[in-house]
């Protein structure tokens, strides 16, 4: 069974993975020109110092437009604010739909994780099961219940390190 996510209806173009290109066209000419009102709605979520320069707006389909602002943000050196705003047809209010931070191409990301089964190299693995096999003579010393059971142990010793004299038989 197909993909939802991954079949684009008849005609539209899409990626070589199958996944629909909706961008399309010039952006909305209207809500191109509503940078104000995206720079506003994201005051509501930035400080107006972490909001840096309007970069682009982007067509996101027919009446949404995308707008992008330079992220002033410490530590998120190249990422961008986006503000999505779109509008009804022959509509002039502009409606903010979404507002985040997204990667640009010269962003600073985390490398992508991987399993720590598939990070382990052999050399490690050999390193963990020679450790294990000498740590296995010294498990064996003790009982089950974790106590030494070897004579000249301080444990075997009696109360306070005395010999096994210091304490008193009881016998019923």
């Amino acid at each position: 069974m197909a993909d939802a996510r991954r079949t684009a209806p008849k005609g539209l173009p899409t990626t070589a993975d199958g996944i629909p290109i909706w961008r399309i066209g010039k952006p909305d000419a209207f809500l191109a020109a509503a940078v104000g009102e995206a720079r506003a709605a994201l005051a509501d979520v930035a400080r107006p110092e972490d909001i840096g320069e309007h970069v682009a707006a982007k067509s996101e389909g027919e009446r949404v437009v995308t707008h992008l602002f330079e992220s002033l943000l410490p530590g998120y050196r190249g990422w961008q604010w986006f503000v999505t705003v779109a509008r009804t047809s022959r509509s002039k209010v502009v409606t903010v739909s979404e507002v985040g931070l997204v990667p640009s191409k010269d962003s600073v990301l985390a490398p992508e994780w991987v399993p720590w089964a598939d990070r382990v190299r052999p050399e490690d693995r050999a390193r963990a099961e020679a450790e294990a096999a000498e740590a296995a003579p010294a498990q064996q010393a003790h009982d089950g219940d974790g106590s030494p059971e070897a004579e000249g142990s301080p444990a075997a010793a009696g109360p306070e390190g005395g010999s096994e004299e210091a304490a008193p038989d009881t016998e019923d």
